[in-house]
């Protein structure tokens, strides 16, 4: 795959799959593999050469190299130092720490809003999801993508055990491991659902739906986003695209908005 194509095909999904395995051991492969697909994946929808770009939840600035390399110019913001600062890292000039659900920008600031694995720790998703759109021009783009409670990896690093409960998996990491797992049940990691995301899309107001997708799954496969109940446990993690509208047209229900696949 080159920088600026994307490929939803099995051999991509075998590839992003086979990097989620290296997670803890070697992030700079596990982060780097999946920035240089989200970019591509991206500029599918938007092309990012000119673009000003938003990475909610940017971290440490692994995907900034990546969404550069196609030409857009990258800002991010992060709610916590710690992850700022994440494997050592610098997160770069362009990176201000602020809460998601409060963006500190102007209405219509950015050509594409962007956020990766976020949502899942937010208490209070859709008011940032509300904010991404807010802050993206007329004709911009909002991509959101975050992990589905009920797939195989809705618990984190509790996984598979959240199917049991959030408590349950906190508990149980807690015993066998002597600390809490990074991601705490009811205080950085939340139970989001794809449903809750559909909902979110057809309710919009401010913008048009492009695309709901299942973000690593091959593009054959994407029918189970159609499915209530399959999708919540295989689609793994939802990706959400829309186009927001020209402000004379905020005030109308989505209309020509699709829940499609690109």
């Amino acid at each position: 795959m080159s920088a600026a194509e994307h490929r939803a095909d099995w051999r991509r999904s075998v590839r992003l799959f086979r990097a989620f395995l290296v997670e803890q051991t070697d992030p700079d492969r596990f982060y780097g593999e999946l920035a240089m697909d989200s970019a591509a994946q991206v500029n599918a929808f938007h092309v990012l050469r000119g673009a000003l770009l938003l990475d909610v939840g940017g971290g440490p600035g692994f995907f900034a190299s990546a969404f550069e390399n196609l030409g857009a110019t990258y800002i991010a913001i992060d709610a916590d130092a710690g992850e700022m600062r994440l494997h050592g890292r610098d997160p770069g000039p362009r990176t201000v720490q602020a809460d998601g659900t409060m963006l500190p920008f102007p209405d219509g600031t950015f050509d594409v809003t962007y956020s990766s694995n976020v949502l899942e720790h937010v208490a209070n998703p859709w008011q940032m999801a509300d904010e991404m759109v807010r802050v993206t021009r007329p004709g911009g783009t909002t991509v959101l993508s975050y992990t589905l409670w009920h797939g195989p990896w809705g618990g984190h690093e509790t996984s598979p055990w959240h199917f049991f409960g959030g408590e349950y998996a906190a508990r149980r990491y807690r015993r066998r491991h002597g600390v809490d797992a990074k991601n705490r049940f009811g205080q950085t990691l939340f139970a989001v659902s794809a449903t809750q995301g559909l909902n979110w899309a057809r309710t919009q107001r401010a913008a048009d739906v492009v695309a709901v997708i299942p973000r690593y799954l091959p593009s054959a496969v994407r029918w189970v986003v159609h499915v209530p109940g399959l999708r919540e446990v295989a689609c793994w993690n939802l990706m959400v695209v829309l186009r927001r509208r020209a402000p004379d047209l905020g005030d109308r229900s989505v209309g020509s908005g699709t829940l499609g696949d690109r």
